[in-house]
């Protein structure tokens, strides 16, 4: 008969894996029981020995002997019929001769290490832009700047009113795109270039009337427009006229004197070194930073390797194109040339980081806008100035 039919003895206690009823009623939670036979037929039963080894976890078992007997749910998420058997370990769905072993548990394994990856080819350092226009570019802007110095010096001076006028419509641009001030730059440009003339023609003294006159300009041009902001675009209009014609003014009275080609030469050339020698060592030799927040990308040695390149070049310039220069001269020319054009190009990295942008403008490709050219040539114009004036006098 079939192993669910099987019952208690009358009168005995139930046991464990028994799933018949009891004299007080059905077992809350039991099995339902096997097939219902008559009372006396149910007297004729005895117990089911128990084999501890092998529990029996439920179902009807097929009256073939032969058959393979199931030994656990049919389907994995099955739910076992007696609590006792809930922690026993799970069987595969054929009966083998011996029970299998439960496998052993093992809670948060080790993950297994990665394989080792293979080490990735050192970087080249990158110049950050497109070095060949940027030396085409140079070079072409070099050859100009030369042909209409020592050919025509109005030539030049025409030459410094463009870039000077340039340099203003950049600043103002950005100025007006990420602060929302608006420095008028009519008046800016026109002064702006009187003022280089004026420079060339009366020098210092004609340099001061005319960023007099230019700063009056701007503030009566901008009472043309509504009085909101008026503080900020006219403080903003009298900077740019002080910071870039007025500064680029220097570069005309160094012509006025007799060898003031070659004193130009000099200065463009010091300035040029300078930037070179502090390009060059700082991209193959920097390591610490000199200005973090400010210009993330110049070095310590950098600057040592603009100061090197620049007094070497001004004892070489002062001795063989400066009448009556002398070679410890062009040491301190070159010294105060690597230290001005390096503050001069810190604090145009002030402003663009101000104003949240990288380059002035797009102008000359490779080397962004003509303001980022004068950043390091303004302020140093007036040293060099003033310096050949010292040392030479003004010729």
């Amino acid at each position: 008969m079939n192993d669910s039919s099987w019952g208690s003895p009358p009168g005995a206690a139930p046991h464990a894996g028994y799933w018949g009823p009891t004299d007080q009623g059905p077992v809350q939670g039991a099995a339902p029981a096997g097939p219902a036979y008559d009372a006396p037929e149910a007297q004729h039963t005895r117990p089911m020995p128990i084999v501890p080894d092998v529990p029996a976890y439920g179902g009807d078992q097929d009256d073939d002997p032969g058959a393979a007997r199931l030994s656990g749910p049919l389907f994995r998420d099955e739910t076992f019929r007696d609590d006792t058997f809930r922690n026993e370990p799970f069987r595969d769905e054929t009966m083998s001769a011996q029970p299998r072993a439960a496998a052993p548990q093992t809670q948060n394994p080790e993950p297994m290490p990665d394989a080792p990856q293979p080490a990735s080819a050192p970087q080249k350092k990158s110049a950050g832009r497109d070095l060949g226009a940027a030396i085409g570019v140079g070079v072409g802007l070099g050859a100009v700047i030369v042909a209409s110095l020592f050919v025509v010096k109005a030539v030049f001076i025409g030459v410094i009113a463009v870039a000077v006028v340039v340099g203003l419509w950049e600043l103002t641009s950005r100025l007006e795109e990420r602060k929302g001030i608006r420095a008028p730059l009519v008046p800016l440009a026109v002064g702006g270039a009187a003022m280089v003339v004026a420079g060339y023609v009366r020098e210092a003294e004609g340099a001061w009337v005319a960023m007099a006159l230019t700063a009056l300009a701007v503030l009566v041009w901008r009472m043309t427009e509504p009085p909101e902001g008026y503080l900020k675009d006219v403080t903003a209009g009298v900077f740019a006229a002080f910071y870039v014609p007025f500064l680029a003014t220097f570069v005309a009275m160094m012509l006025t004197a007799d060898d003031g080609a070659q004193r130009v030469l000099t200065f463009l050339l010091l300035t040029v070194v300078s930037d070179t020698g502090a390009y060059a060592v700082g991209w193959r030799f920097g390591k610490h930073k000199l200005a973090p927040r400010i210009s993330p990308g110049k070095t310590r040695e950098g600057l040592l390797g603009a100061v090197s390149f620049a007094m070497v070049a001004g004892a070489l310039c002062m001795h063989f194109l400066i009448d009556d220069g002398t070679w410890w001269q062009g040491l301190l020319l070159g010294l105060a040339v690597a230290a001005s054009a390096t503050l001069g190009d810190l604090g145009e990295s002030m402003i663009k980081r101000d104003l949240g942008i990288k380059d002035m403008g797009t102008l000359l490709p490779g080397h962004g806008g003509i303001m980022d050219r004068l950043d390091s040539l303004l302020p140093t114009a007036p040293v060099v100035w003033l310096l050949l004036v010292l040392f030479v006098g003004s010729g």
